[in-house]
C-alpha cells in the first residue's frame, strides 16, 4: 500500500517548475540535493540563490517521523502548541524501548507490560492529532519508514540521528530534535542552515565477500566522525547504480556517524525495484515520469569537482571489508590489518557475541547473505565459537525470512532471534555479566559502538562491520580470523574454508506479513483524551521555559569541563534511562553522568562550590538551582556527537544550566540547545579552554545587544582575584536570538497560536 499518494504526487507536479527556477537563478546545472532542497523551500519557488554553509533558509517537510523514545517529549511539546491535528503526515514507532534479553517473543510482551502506559500516550496522541502510529514489535523506525514511506524526491524529517537512512531511496531525510518536529507538525517552517556538499564518486562494483557497509565504513574512515558537519553527502556514478537499494540505505543511515547533515543516492532501476517490491508501484511510475529531477543534471556528473565542496572518489572493485573500532566509528581497518591491530592493541582476541541486524543491516538481502554463511557452517561441520543474533529490522522483513527458511537456518547454528527493534544497538541489552566490568570484544553490524553503548560495560571492544563480516567472525570465534584465507577445524578435524556469501536483493516469492503492526488515527480525533497520571514516574506534562531576563548572564558556577569525547549517550544516556524519555525531571537525574571531568578524570563526580564537597552531577546542579545559581557547562571538540536526543539539551534547561561552550558542536545537538533557548557558544581560541578552572564563577557579557555575527564575552573570576577574558562566537541567527530571548522556539508557537 502507498500512502500518502496525494502528497507524493503533489511534490512531483511542482517539482520541475522550482528546479528550473533554482537552475536559472544559480545560473548552473543542479546536484541532486540542490534540485530537493530548492523544491521544499517554504516560499514556495526559489526567488534567490542560498549560500552553502552561511545561509539559513526555511524549508517545508513532506513529512515527519518519530520513535517512541523521543516521540514522547516532541508529542508533549506538540500538544502545547494548541493545533488540532498535525500540518504534515506524521508517524510514531514504538522501537526503542524493547530490551532484549531472552528472545523476541518473551522480550516483547516483558516490553508490552512494562511500557504499557508509555504505549497507550503515544497511541492515544496519535489518534488524536492524526498520526500514522506502529505498534511495539511493528519494527525499526528507519527500516519501516523505508519499507512504507521514503519516496525520491522527498524531504522528511525524523525525531533520530539515523532519519538519513531513507536516503537510499533518493530522499532527503534529516536527523532533528523533538522541537523541531513538533514545528513542523504544528505547521511551521524548518529552519537549516544551507547545507556544503560532498561529493563521492563511485566506479566498479562489490564482489566477494565485501558488502555496501564497507563503503560508509570506508568513508567514516576518510572524513572521521565530524567530517561531514554540515555536508550533504550525495553518492552518484556506475559503482552506486550497482548498488541495491537497501545496500544504499545501509550507507546513508551510518553517514550519521560522520556528522553528515544527510546522505543520499539518486533514483535508479534498483530504487524503483524496491518500490515495486513493497507494494508502491505508483510511487515507482510517478517517480520514472519525473526521473531526471531525482538524479544530478548530467554536467554536474560529468564534471563533479566544480558542483561539490568535497568529491572523494572510490573503485569498489578494490575495496576491503572493513571493520571499524573500537570505541568510535570512524576508526577503520581493512580486514587484511585487522588482525595485526588487535595484537598490536592488545584488544581481546576472543569473540564473545556476534550481532547482526539493526536499522543498518537487517534487509531480506543482508539476512540472506548472512544466512548462506551460517548454512555453510552446518553443511561444513563447523562449530560456532560465539553467541550470536539476529534483529529484524521489521515484521515485514522478519516474516518473510521466517517464510523463506533463513531463521531456521540461524537457529541450526544456535542463533537468538531478538524482537524487531533497537535492542543492543541503542543499549537496551541486558547482557548478563556485563556489570563485572570484564575486558572483552563484541561485533556488530550496528552503526555506533561507543564506550558502555551496547551493554553499558565500559571494557566492552565493540567492533562494526557487514553482517557477512560478523558471521564469519562470530563462527570462528576470534577477531583476527579472515574468512578469505584463514581455515577452520571442524568436528571431524577436517580443515575447511567458508566460500565467499551469497544472497538475494529482493525475495524472489515478494515480501509477505500478516500483521505489519500499523494502527490508522481515528477519522475524527476531537473527542479523543490523552491521560497522563499525576503521579506518573513515565510521563509528565511540560511547563514552559522561562524567557530570558534581558539582562547579561553573571555569576555563573562552572558545572562540569568535560574532557574529550561528550556524546548524547555522555549528556543523556539510553540504556535504563529510556523509560524516562517522557519525565522531564526524572530523567534530568542522567544529565551528564557519563561526561568525564577535566579535573579528576572521573565520570559523574563534580566540586560544589557552594560545599566544596564533590557529588553526582545532577545532585549538584539541583543544589545550584535551589540556591537560584545558574551553571555553565564546558566541552570539547564535536559536542552532542551521536543521537538526536533532544534530553540531552532539555535537561541542562529543566535544571538550570543556561549555557554551553565547546570548542565546536555536532549539528543537530547544537539546533536542539538553540530551541531551548540555552547559548549554543564556541571558543574564538580554542586554547581559552585551558583558562577555565574548577572553581571559576563566569560571566556572559553582550547579550543586550546579542545580534548576528557578533562574539559575546566569557568573563572568569578565579578564585585566586584574577580575571581572564575573551571572546567566544555564536551562529544564532535573528530567528534563533528571538528563541533565546522568548525562553524557548516553543514559546513562540504557543504565541502565535494564541494570538491566531
Amino acid at each position: 500500500m502507498a500512502f500518502d499518494l496525494d502528497m507524493i504526487k503533489g511534490v512531483y507536479a511542482r517539482m520541475q517548475e522550482r528546479v528550473e527556477a533554482a537552475r536559472n537563478i544559480a545560473g548552473r546545472p543542479l546536484t541532486l540535493a540542490e534540485k530537493i532542497l530548492y523544491s521544499h523551500l517554504w516560499e514556495g519557488t526559489p526567488t534567490q540563490v542560498y549560500e552553502r554553509g552561511k545561509s539559513y533558509v526555511d524549508f517545508a517537510p513532506d513529512r515527519v517521523a518519530m520513535q517512541d523514545a523521543t516521540a514522547q517529549m516532541a508529542l508533549l511539546q506538540f500538544m502545547q502548541a494548541g493545533r488540532p491535528q498535525v500540518a504534515v503526515p506524521s508517524t510514531v514507532h514504538c522501537d526503542h524501548l524493547i530490551q532484549a534479553e531472552v528472545g523476541a517473543t518473551p522480550d516483547l510482551q516483558n516490553a508490552v507490560d512494562k511500557n504499557k502506559e508509555v504505549y497507550d500516550f503515544l497511541s492515544s496522541v496519535s489518534n488524536k492529532y492524526g498520526l500514522g502510529f506502529w505498534r511495539a514489535g511493528a519494527g525499526i523506525i528507519h527500516q519501516v519508514v523505508l519499507e512504507n514511506y521514503a519516496f525520491p524526491g522527498g524531504m522528511m524529517i525524523g525525531t533520530d540521528s539515523h532519519t538519513p537512512n531513507a536516503g537510499g531511496l533518493g530522499m532527503i531525510a534529516i536527523g532533528v530534535g523533538g522541537a523541531d518536529a513538533s514545528d513542523v507538525m504544528s505547521g511551521l517552517a524548518w529552519e537549516l542552515k544551507m547545507p556544503r556538499l560532498i561529493g563521492v564518486k563511485l566506479t566498479g562494483k562489490l564482489s566477494g565477500w565485501t558488502a555496501a557497509k564497507d563503503v560508509i565504513l570506508w568513508v567514516a574512515g576518510q572524513l572521521t566522525v565530524k567530517g561531514g558537519t554540515g555536508y550533504v553527502v550525495e553518492y552518484f556514478g556506475d559503482g552506486a547504480e550497482s548498488i541495491s537499494a537497501t545496500g544504499k540505505a545501509t550507507i546513508c543511515n551510518m553517514g550519521a556517524e560522520i556528522g553528515a547533515t544527510t546522505s543520499i543516492f539518486a533514483y535508479d532501476r534498483r530504487s524503483a525495484a524496491y518500490l515495486r517490491a513493497t507494494e508502491r508501484a505508483e510511487i515507482a511510475d510517478a517517480a520514472d515520469a519525473v526521473a531526471a529531477n531525482l538524479r544530478s543534471d548530467d554536467e554536474v556528473y560529468a564534471d563533479p569537482a566544480t558542483y561539490y565542496d568535497q568529491l572523494i572518489e572510490l573503485d569498489l572493485s578494490t575495496l576491503e571489508p572493513h571493520i571499524n573500532g573500537p570505541f568510535t566509528p570512524d576508526l577503520a581497518w581493512p580486514l587484511s590489518k585487522f588482525a595485526t591491530a588487535v595484537r598490536e592493541n592488545g584488544w581481546p582476541e576472543e569473540l564473545s557475541v556476534g550481532l547482526i541486524g539493526s536499522c543498518t543491516n537487517s534487509s531480506y538481502e543482508d539476512v540472506s547473505r548472512a544466512a548462506s554463511l551460517a548454512r555453510q557452517a552446518v553443511d561444513k561441520k563447523l562449530t560456532v565459537s560465539s553467541e550470536y543474533t539476529i534483529t529484524p529490522g521489521s515484521e515485514l522483513v522478519r516474516y518473510t525470512v521466517e517464510r523463506d527458511g533463513y531463521l531456521d537456518t540461524f537457529a541450526e547454528i544456535g542463533g537468538v532471534v531478538l524482537a524487531n527493534a533497537c535492542g543492543p544497538c541503542i543499549g537496551q541489552w541486558a547482557r548478563h555479566g556485563a556489570e563485572k566490568g570484564e575486558r572483552n570484544s563484541i561485533i556488530t553490524s550496528f552503526n555506533r559502538n561507543f564506550s558502555k553503548r551496547a551493554d553499558g560495560n565500559p571494557n566492552t571492544h565493540s567492533f562494526v562491520a557487514s553482517p557477512e563480516i560478523v558471521t564469519a567472525m562470530a563462527i570462528a570465534g576470534r577477531l583476527t580470523f579472515d574468512p578469505r584465507t584463514d581455515k577452520l577445524v571442524n568436528v571431524e578435524g577436517q580443515e575447511v574454508m567458508l566460500d565467499e556469501p551469497s544472497g538475494l536483493e529482493l525475495p524472489t516469492h515478494g515480501y509477505a506479513v500478516e500483521d505489519a503492526g500499523y494502527q490508522a488515527p481515528a477519522e475524527d480525533g476531537s473527542q479523543v483524551q490523552v491521560l497522563v497520571r499525576p503521579d506518573s514516574d513515565r510521563l509528565q506534562l511540560l511547563a514552559p521555559f522561562p524567557a530570558w531576563e534581558g539582562t547579561d548572564l553573571k555569576g555563573l558556577k562552572l558545572l562540569i569541563k568535560a574532557k574529550g569525547k561528550c556524546t548524547t549517550d555522555h549528556i543523556s544516556m539510553a540504556g535504563p534511562w529510556l523509560k524516562y524519555r517522557g519525565h522531564l525531571d526524572n530523567i534530568s537525574n542522567n544529565m551528564l553522568i557519563g561526561a568525564v571531568n577535566y579535573y579528576n578524570e572521573k565520570t559523574n563526580t563534580v566540586k560544589n562550590q557552594l560545599t566544596n564537597q564533590y557529588s553526582e552531577v545532577p545532585a549538584v546542579q539541583r543544589d545550584y538551582k535551589a540556591h537560584g545559581i545558574a551553571t555553565i557547562v564546558v566541552g570539547d571538540e564535536n559536542y552532542g556527537e551521536g543521537s538526536s536526543r533532544e534530553h540531552a539539551a532539555m535537561e541542562p534547561r529543566f535544571l538550570g544550566v543556561r549555557a554551553i561552550l565547546t570548542k565546536s558542536f555536532a549539528r543537530i545537538h547544537e539546533t536542539n540547545l538553540k530551541k531551548q533557548g540555552m547559548l549554543a557558544l564556541t571558543f574564538s581560541n580554542n586554547a581559552d579552554y585551558d583558562k577555565i578552572q574548577e572553581d571559576d564563577t563566569i560571566d556572559i557579557l553582550g547579550l543586550q545587544t546579542f545580534s548576528e555575527g557578533q562574539p559575546l564575552t566569557i568573563v572568569l573570576h578565579h578564585n585566586d582575584g584574577t580575571i581572564d577574558e575573551f571572546p567566544v562566537n555564536h551562529t544564532y541567527n535573528e530567528q534563533q536570538i528571538e528563541w533565546f530571548r522568548a525562553g524557548s522556539a516553543l514559546n513562540i508557537i504557543r504565541r502565535s497560536v494564541a494570538a491566531s
